[in-house]
């Protein structure tokens, strides 16, 4: 498919009635290992594992060039819709999005990191208008730190917040609100219902309620951050100690293409 394509489709997938599910890659080899998979639609980067993978701490550290470089390296590893973790956008998130959707991206997170609320519109209105300039239907999952950067107030405060700035970030043509955060089924059913069925988009770590469960809540979108790179370092460590005990190679173990 072309990237108008890729992008039409991507768009489409958040706008089902299914949940759509991204898991989150890095680099080429995890890209090619989940593009194979039964039932893998898109896929998603997660900054925080490629800033890993090239010795970076999360968190914008990682060169804008060597981000750009690694997103496309993904992107031409599949014919699957790419979308990319930006986090805020590298100090001008419209240029880093022109510069995405020439490698082959046709949809990313931008982080709002709670700036004031004008502030944080005006970056997405950026975000999508860049987009919209590439000649295709880019799709924003703008995202909110309400909950991640909400922990010293009142909880009733931090989902109002993201409520708003949810609502504002569709307003100026996001195409879906990500809330990070481990959030629990009334605060869920709280943010679609204040946002938007079909409009939320919600990461899953360790103990978060099941995508069947998210789906029937009327969540659009799933991704899993860089808990995917953890749970292949997990197992790397696993066989590595076990190798160095006298252990064995594991049965099974996948091959590479």
């Amino acid at each position: 498919m072309s990237t108008a394509s890729k992008a039409t489709e991507l768009l489409r997938l958040h706008n089902a009635p299914e949940i759509l599910q991204l898991a989150n890659v890095w680099d080429v080899i995890s890209t090619k290992v989940i593009s194979d998979l039964p039932g893998t639609k898109a896929l998603a980067t997660a900054s925080h594992s490629i800033a890993a993978s090239y010795g970076y701490e999360d968190g914008e550290h990682i060169p804008v060039a060597t981000m750009i470089e690694a997103i496309g390296r993904i992107a031409a590893a599949t014919d699957l819709p790419v979308t990319a973790d930006l986090e805020a956008g590298y100090g001008n998130p419209g240029e880093t999005i022109r510069k995405a959707v020439g490698v082959g991206i046709v949809g990313a997170n931008i982080e709002d990191q709670m700036r004031p609320l004008p502030q944080a519109v005006a970056q997405m209105k950026q975000a999508v208008a860049a987009g919209t300039a590439e000649g295709i239907e880019f799709v924003l999952n703008a995202r909110t730190d309400a909950f991640l950067r909400g922990a010293d107030r009142d909880p009733r405060e931090v989902l109002e917040a993201a409520v708003e700035r949810g609502r504002a970030y569709l307003e100026v043509g996001a195409s879906c609100v990500f809330v990070p955060g481990k959030l629990d089924e009334p605060t869920v059913k709280a943010l679609v219902t204040g946002i938007g069925r079909g409009k939320v988009s919600v990461i899953n770590v360790p103990g978060s309620l099941t995508p069947s469960r998210l789906q029937e809540l009327g969540v659009a979108r799933i991704s899993y951050g860089p808990w995917i790179q953890r749970v292949a370092m997990t197992a790397i460590a696993d066989a590595a100690t076990a190798l160095m005990n006298d252990g064995a190679l594991p049965e099974g173990t996948r091959p590479l293409n």
